[in-house]
């Protein structure tokens, strides 16, 4: 089962992955815009499997087509990449109105009753609603910094505001995802203050 269209970043992990199901005789599960996918799955489908029902959450943010996998008997989530097993955020820059979705997609996640999340990275997060609460503060703090960089300076490149939201705190190879970060929270920034 995917949950995303990035099959994930390792080059030819799709194809390894369809091998494996073919080799195996299992069905490849995912949502549209993932290749190779032979059942598609849309929000609150529901796969049945030995232990009990996997149903589709559509948790657009990472991706437009991001899916969890909730299973309400164990009261978990398989959280993909919505939420990552280490630290309090995850990529949210992929298409305009991905940070607005992210928000939602929390939310939508509070709903349910989850007791443990299975993160695609990283260990399994108990104790989700603080998970839950950390990322989205994570966000939150980065939208007010992007607000507060952005006055006096309306008209602004992701470029010209990058060192003051971000500074020197960024891990060397995290430059440019950080860029492409900054952009989607400018983006969300201007398209709050336009409504």
């Amino acid at each position: 089962m995917f949950t995303n269209k990035f099959a994930h970043v390792a080059p030819g992990a799709l194809e390894q992955k369809t091998f494996l199901a073919d080799a195996i005789g299992a069905a490849v599960w995912g949502p549209e815009g993932v290749e190779h996918v032979g059942h598609l799955l849309v929000d609150g489908d529901a796969v049945e499997t030995d232990e009990g029902q996997l149903v589709a959450v559509h948790t657009p943010g990472h991706t437009s087509n991001h899916l969890c996998f909730y299973w309400p008997e164990r009261r978990a989530l398989f959280a993909g990449d919505m939420l990552l097993g280490r630290g309090d955020t995850t990529w949210v820059a992929e298409y305009p109105g991905c940070v607005a979705d992210y928000f939602e997609s929390i939310e939508r996640l509070r709903e349910l009753d989850i007791s443990v999340a299975y993160p695609a990275h990283g260990p399994p997060l108990e104790n989700v609603a603080k998970v839950l609460d950390r990322f989205a503060r994570h966000r939150r703090i980065r939208v007010r910094q992007v607000e507060h960089a952005l006055i006096g300076h309306e008209d602004a490149t992701p470029e010209q505001l990058f060192e003051i939201v971000y500074g020197g705190s960024l891990p060397k190879g995290m430059e440019e995802p950080a860029r492409l970060s900054l952009a989607a929270l400018m983006e969300y920034v201007r398209g709050r203050d336009q409504t």
